[in-house]
């Protein structure tokens, strides 16, 4: 039995709960009759990012990513109503008219996640950013209001880097074990390092200051966000998960190299404060 639109929206929220609780929370936080959409465009999001988490090989993981990719251009095999994140997503796609164009530079963006490559440079990164978080923000944002969001994807753009790089910096230790580094090289070129040589670590001075340099990146996006001008209202919620990375940003560039042994995320309380607190300013 096909399990009905409501429902397959609320299995999405759910499965939020478990794999993203600060994109959980914006969707709480989000206007009632657009949460279902969001926390599809949200779990679909995490479907793809965890891909290699879950799998052990990079072929594997590539074959997870295909099934996406033919499912947003009609070639998938077996019906999207099976999988109730898909279903969701495809009824959302429909409803608010999402370019399916994002979504798929989305699920290319992410074959990066499967090898261990180089970063090659900062605009590299900044390109993987912005079609990763930035364009899930903007995708939000299309749900959210579309004439709203097309008026704020500067911001948008800034944002996602910003939010992006605070989640490489969150994993840091993670990928460190795992010979994975998002790091660009000229960074690392500029403080006496290369992949391999931050991976070995030893080098804690070096290590350091390529670490202050990526979170000031990050900070540096962060400010051209706000920058960039006011947020319209509408599509404020869509920029929730932004509103909390400047604490891991500034904690990272006070921690240099710690980054690697001590934890940067906040609190779970702190994250629903500062969310809460970005609805009434208005800012992120």
């Amino acid at each position: 039995m096909t399990a009905a639109p409501t429902d397959n929206f609320q299995i999405c929220l759910s499965t939020l709960r478990e794999t993203d609780r600060d994109r959980y929370l914006a969707c709480l936080l989000s206007p009632e009759d657009k949460r279902g959409a969001l926390a599809a465009l949200y779990a679909f999001h995490a479907e793809i990012a965890r891909v290699r988490d879950v799998t052990e090989q990079p072929l594997a993981g590539e074959i997870r990513l295909q099934w996406w990719r033919d499912l947003l251009e009609g070639d998938a095999k077996g019906e999207a109503s099976a999988n109730p994140v898909a279903a969701a997503l495809m009824d959302t796609i429909e409803r608010y008219s999402l370019p399916r164009t994002v979504l798929l530079a989305m699920i290319e963006a992410r074959v990066f996640d499967l090898y261990d490559d180089p970063m090659p440079d900062r605009h590299a990164l900044e390109g993987y950013a912005g079609e990763t978080a930035s364009a899930l923000i903007q995708l939000a944002g299309l749900v959210l209001d579309a004439p709203s969001a097309m008026a704020s994807s500067e911001i948008a753009g800034h944002a996602g880097v910003a939010q992006a790089i605070a989640g490489f910096l969150l994993l840091m230790p993670l990928h460190q074990r795992r010979g994975q580094l998002y790091l660009p090289q000229d960074i690392l070129t500029a403080t006496g390092l290369d992949r391999d040589r931050f991976l070995a670590g030893g080098q804690s001075d070096n290590i350091g200051h390529a670490i202050e340099a990526f979170a000031g990146l990050g900070l540096d996006h962060l400010e051209k966000a706000r920058n960039a001008g006011q947020i319209p209202a509408p599509v404020l919620p869509a920029f929730l998960p932004a509103a909390i990375v400047e604490p891991v940003l500034r904690r990272a560039v006070k921690l240099k190299a710690g980054v690697l042994t001590a934890g940067l995320q906040q609190a779970q309380w702190r994250r629903q404060l500062r969310m809460a607190r970005t609805l009434v300013l208005k800012k992120i």
